[in-house]
């Protein structure tokens, strides 16, 4: 544990070295995601209401999305790369550590500027207006559930790279997870619903959560736990596994 917090640290001030860049970009990042809020608003001002939602939980949905989707890419930056970090030979660094290397190879690279989608998600949620601290702490809750089930996902997508050299799986799997959670799951029916409850989990990083913001079920709850812990457990073995392929870049490896 220590390891990976002092890992943090240092790309937390390797990151935020240009404070003037780093606060442009994420400006940048607010503004388009207040675009892509606008749309839904336009939208559901003709529409009224899509597949049971209506604006203002479509909104819940948009920011736990933002938060937590900006908390994985921003903390945790690595999970994105895990493909080119295996292809590369990226893992050899940490492996020499007396640890397991996949706590420190997440935190080992920050990029602040997702940061951005986490306060533009954290703004977004108390303009729909929260009525209690019950409900800022539910939100939190469910949010970094969802947050474990995304980035869990993405990386047993990029260890993919352990069996298929030269497959951009993880690439795939971050756009298609972005792509589906951004809407209502419940706007979806038959196989493609089944799809973002298992192949890609979308429903639990977006939907699931803002379900249980805003209609309190239990059994949501539940699913949204369970889904969490099968994917982190998942993403531990996948990765564990794979590693035991994993024959590095560096010359002695390869003789």
């Amino acid at each position: 544990m220590r390891s990976a917090v002092a890992t943090m640290r240092a790309a937390f001030s390797e990151a935020t070295a240009n404070r003037a860049s780093l606060w442009t970009q994420i400006g940048a990042m607010a503004l388009n995601d207040l675009a892509w809020i606008t749309f839904w608003l336009l939208f559901f001002d003709r529409v009224g209401t899509l597949g049971g939602w209506d604006r203002d939980s479509v909104l819940v949905l948009l920011a736990v999305l933002t938060t937590g989707g900006g908390f994985v890419l921003g903390l945790l930056s690595n999970t994105r790369r895990f493909g080119p970090i295996i292809r590369d030979g990226g893992l050899d660094a940490v492996l020499a550590l007396p640890v397991h290397p996949l706590p420190v190879l997440l935190v080992r690279r920050v990029d602040p500027i997702a940061f951005g989608d986490v306060l533009f998600g954290l703004a977004l949620f108390a303009a729909t207006g929260p009525s209690s601290f019950e409900d800022v702490t539910v939100f939190f809750a469910v949010t970094v559930l969802g947050a474990a089930v995304f980035a869990s996902f993405l990386v047993i997508a990029g260890c993919s790279a352990f069996w298929l050299k030269g497959t951009d799986a993880g690439d795939f799997g971050f756009n298609a997870m972005l792509m589906l959670a951004a809407y209502p799951i419940d706007v979806f029916a038959g196989a493609p619903k089944l799809l973002v409850y298992t192949v890609v989990p979308a429903a639990f990083v977006a939907t699931v959560p803002a379900r249980v913001v805003t209609q309190a079920d239990v059994s949501d709850v539940l699913l949204l736990a369970a889904a969490a812990i099968v994917f982190v457990l998942g993403a531990w073995a996948v990765f564990t596994i794979g590693l035991r392929r994993y024959t590095g870049t560096s010359g002695w490896t390869r003789a």
